[in-house]
């Protein structure tokens, strides 16, 4: 009898290794990656990461916007995680060739470099970056129509200020990011807003009230969750960490985030 019972824990074990695998398989979609080069206006080239789904539908699109640290490894993997969920990704690398002799972000020097870089960036070319993307997913046959917008850290302040330059994105994603600082242009808003932020961020989160009541104001949908002792930039370092406040709230706001964009 013992022996049975041992045999049948054994086996449902095997069997939970099993369903936890097929689940896994179910969940990612083959993907396909390419570069993809825009000529800007200035005469420099706005280098892109490409994320196909495998799929024999149009899907939907999500532009994601890097932080301050530039396209960088991290990105460009949770870039493929996403389309893996059946998205059609495009992350533009918004400091390629913004500085003479270096290509792309992986290509300068060092993470001090690459964030003067960031902080040196004219935000009309932003904005006209960030247009040559959506347009490109917008004329992509292999997408719906629908196009959303997720941004990290400094990409999230992008992705709201993007959101008050573009009325016809289907959502707008704001991780650990502040609204612009000119409250009014709040009212241009056309989509929902959904920020994710973490509890321990209180230089992001002070602004949190403000651009609640701005948007409440201009009847903007803008709702967000925050994440106990997480945090900023809690989705990069949960990432990487151990089981602790960063590593939950990336569990839990990636799950919200895929729910939404779906």
């Amino acid at each position: 009898m013992k022996l049975n019972l041992k045999l049948f824990v054994l086996m449902l074990g095997f069997s939970g290794i099993l369903t936890a695998q097929g689940s896994k398989q179910l969940s990612e979609i083959p993907i396909h990656q390419e570069w993809v080069d825009f000529e800007r206006d200035n005469g420099s080239v706005l280098k892109a990461l490409v994320v196909h789904p495998e799929s024999g539908t149009a899907t939907n699109a999500v532009i994601i916007i890097h932080e301050n640290l530039g396209l960088n490894e991290w990105i460009m993997a949770f870039s493929k995680k996403v389309a893996g969920q059946g998205f059609l990704v495009i992350a533009p690398d918004l400091i390629s060739n913004s500085v003479e002799g270096v290509e792309k972000t992986t290509d300068f020097e060092n993470i001090d470099k690459v964030r003067d870089a960031i902080y040196a960036l004219d935000q009309e070319q932003v904005t006209k970056d960030l247009n040559l993307v959506y347009n490109y997913v917008k004329n992509d046959p292999s997408v719906n129509g629908k196009i959303s917008v997720v941004g990290f850290g400094w990409g999230g302040s992008q992705s709201f200020s993007y959101a008050a330059q573009n009325p016809d994105l289907e959502s707008v994603m704001v991780y650990y990011g502040t609204a612009p600082k000119d409250l009014t242009t709040l009212k241009n808003i056309k989509s929902p807003v959904y920020g994710f932020y973490g509890a321990a961020d209180n230089r992001v989160n002070g602004t949190i009230p403000d651009t609640e009541k701005t948007m409440k104001d201009y009847g903007n949908l803008y709702s967000f969750d925050i994440y106990e002792d997480a945090g900023h930039a809690f989705m990069s370092r949960g990432a990487e960490e151990a089981y602790g406040p960063n590593n939950m709230a990336y569990e839990k706001s990636w799950k919200k985030l895929i729910t939404l964009l779906k």
